[in-house]
C-alpha cells in the first residue's frame, strides 16, 4: 500500500494577498510635472435634444414653403406657365397630355415617343412639385415634357407648310369653280366671296354655370 506523504503548511501554501492600487499616487506621479489631466467628459442629458418651440417650428416651415414656391404665394397664378422655369438651352418644353378621366393613352405615348418628346425629371425642378417627389413634373393630366429645339422647329416649318398647302388648295378650287357658283356682289357690283388668308386670334367663349 502506498501513502501519500502529507504536504507540509508553509508560506507558498496559502495565496498572495493582492494590494489595491493607490490611484490618487498614480494620479500625481502621471501629472506631477505640470501637466493637465484630459478633462472629464460632460455628463449626458437625461431629458435628449431640446424640443423646438412653436414659433420656431412655425419659422422653419415657412422657410421651407417659401423656398418651394420660389417666392410665388398667388393663389390664382397660372401652373402651366412655364415663365419662370429656365429651359435648358438647345431644349423645348411643351405640357402634353397625360390621362383623360384618369385613363392613360397607349397611342398617343407611342406618338410622342416617336417625335422625340421625353418627361422632364422633377428633381430638374424640384419647385414645380412637392417637396421628395421623384419622377414626372404633372399637373391635371398632363405632364411637362422636353424636346431638342432643333426637332421642334423642323416640325413646325412642316406643320406651317402643310397649313399653307391646305389654303392654296381651297383658293385653287374657288379660282377653278363654274362661273356663277360663288357669285355674290354688293350694291355696287363689287364681289363680296373672297377667302381670307390672314391669320387672327379667335376667342374661346367660356362656358357659364
Amino acid at each position: 500500500m502506498v501513502t501519500r506523504r502529507a504536504r507540509p503548511r508553509g508560506a507558498n501554501h496559502y495565496p498572495r494577498k493582492i494590494e489595491t492600487p493607490d490611484v490618487a499616487a498614480l494620479s500625481e506621479a502621471a501629472f506631477g510635472n505640470g501637466a493637465e489631466p484630459p478633462p472629464e467628459r460632460p455628463a449626458l442629458r437625461a431629458d435628449g435634444p431640446r424640443e423646438e418651440s412653436s414659433r420656431e417650428r412655425a419659422a422653419r416651415r415657412a422657410a421651407e414653403i417659401m423656398g418651394h414656391l420660389d417666392g410665388a404665394l398667388e393663389e390664382g397664378a397660372d401652373e402651366l406657365s412655364l415663365d419662370t422655369i429656365s429651359v435648358p438651352e438647345g431644349w423645348t418644353y411643351e405640357w402634353k397630355r397625360q390621362t383623360v378621366y384618369g385613363k392613360s393613352d397607349p397611342a398617343y405615348d407611342t406618338k410622342l415617343a416617336r417625335t422625340g418628346w421625353e418627361s422632364v425629371p422633377s428633381d430638374r425642378h424640384p419647385s414645380m412639385m412637392p417637396k421628395g417627389h421623384r419622377g414626372e413634373i404633372t399637373r391635371d393630366g398632363l405632364v411637362l415634357m422636353e424636346r431638342p429645339q432643333v426637332i421642334t422647329d423642323r416640325v413646325r416649318k412642316i406643320m406651317y407648310e402643310r397649313a399653307r398647302g391646305a389654303v392654296r388648295l381651297k383658293e385653287q378650287q374657288l379660282n377653278e369653280a363654274p362661273q356663277g357658283t360663288f357669285e355674290r356682289v354688293d350694291e355696287a357690283g363689287r364681289p363680296t366671296a373672297r377667302v381670307r388668308t390672314t391669320h387672327s386670334p379667335v376667342e374661346i367663349p367660356v362656358p357659364t354655370e
